[in-house]
């Protein structure tokens, strides 16, 4: 079970996967959101062959240009598209499980030496022999 704290790092790589930046909403790290977000938007606004923006208003229209657009792209462009995702992806993961880990020291169910779980009735971590309070 998830405690509040915790985030799950696959939904937020998952998230980030779908759209650069929904994985760093998730994990509340809206200036990391924003600058992902931000980023793969420039990305597609310079590489995109302006002939091809959508500029009309219904889902149908929108979608129909958007896929004329990614098959008017370079590979290049499209490789840098796909790596500004996956480092988006890579970094939501990353910061998921970080928080993750800041949470279980906190608790005290890891040693905040060496990270691995302690045994509770010892004042010292069994793997890295440290004093703990």
């Amino acid at each position: 079970m998830v405690d509040a704290d915790q985030k799950r790092p696959l939904l937020a790589a998952a998230l980030a996967f779908l759209s650069p930046g929904l994985g760093h909403l998730y994990l509340r790290e809206w200036i990391r959101a924003l600058l992902w977000f931000t980023l793969a938007m420039l990305g597609v606004s310079i590489l995109a062959p302006e002939a091809t923006l959508p500029a009309a208003t219904t889902p149908e229209a929108i979608w129909t240009a958007s896929v004329e657009m990614t098959r008017a792209l370079s590979w290049q462009a499209r490789g840098a598209l796909l790596a500004v995702s996956l480092l988006s992806v890579l970094d939501a993961y990353r910061i998921a499980t970080e928080i993750n880990a800041a949470a279980a020291i906190e608790e005290g169910q890891q040693c905040p030496y060496c990270g691995r779980e302690r045994d509770e009735d010892l004042d010292f971590c069994h793997w890295c022999t440290a004093e703990l309070e």
